[in-house]
């Protein structure tokens, strides 16, 4: 089946903000819950959307939890993000080969513009789906379905990227190819659970799935 686009996942997939994202939970916690805390606790918090970690942590105070989590997170995002290997060159080239190239992410769509501006990528993208374009996140397929609407393209010739669970998961319930990204944080082997049909271990891998269809 020929590969027409390509759907990812922005944190942990095409940037490295899990070192943001742990620090931001930390600074919150440690102020909220000081002590109860660890970095590796703070693992499992990274894929769902910031109300529904902290609707789980603390019901109630989720919207004061997550001012003080975007105002630390934004404070802070251009020193503590990095970029992954070829990445922007990657998408360059497919891009170049005519696909479609979209984000489906669990983060406010300025949140990700901000991404995109830092890895110089905002202009490969057809289209960047946010939680500000959707009323469920992923792992609902509805971030998925809309991000193939606005593209244009059939789910067949559709796969959904992504370093989390929730990313095969929604690309799954959306009826579409999924692939896992090997340099996620919780490791090959945890997103090998989900059933992916590929696993990236660079990616540059996407090259020959493209052409393999």
């Amino acid at each position: 089946m020929a590969v027409k686009a390509l759907l990812f996942d922005f944190d942990g997939t095409l940037l490295n903000t899990n070192d943001l994202i742990i620090q931001t939970f930390m600074h919150v916690l440690n102020e909220r819950f000081p002590g109860q805390y660890s970095p590796k606790d703070c693992l499992k918090f990274i894929g769902p959307s910031l109300k529904q970690t902290f609707n789980d942590i603390a019901p109630g105070e989720e919207d004061d939890l997550i001012e003080m989590y975007r105002a630390w997170n934004i404070a802070h995002h251009d020193d503590l993000v990095s970029q992954y290997p070829d990445v922007v060159s990657t998408l360059e080239q497919l891009k170049a080969q005519g696909i479609k190239l979209a984000i489906v992410s669990t983060k406010r769509n300025e949140t990700i513009d901000r991404g995109l501006a830092i890895l110089g990528a905002t202009h490969l993208f057809d289209v960047r789906i946010g939680t500000d374009d959707v009323n469920n996140v992923k792992p609902d397929p509805e971030p998925v379905l809309l991000a193939l609407e606005r593209l244009g393209i059939e789910k067949d010739y559709a796969i959904m990227i992504g370093d989390n669970s929730h990313d095969i998961e929604a690309g799954h319930r959306a009826g579409v190819r999924a692939a896992g990204v090997a340099w996620a944080i919780k490791g090959e082997a945890y997103l090998q659970q989900y059933q992916p049909e590929y696993m990236l271990q660079h990616m540059s891998d996407l090259f020959d799935i493209v052409k393999e269809g």
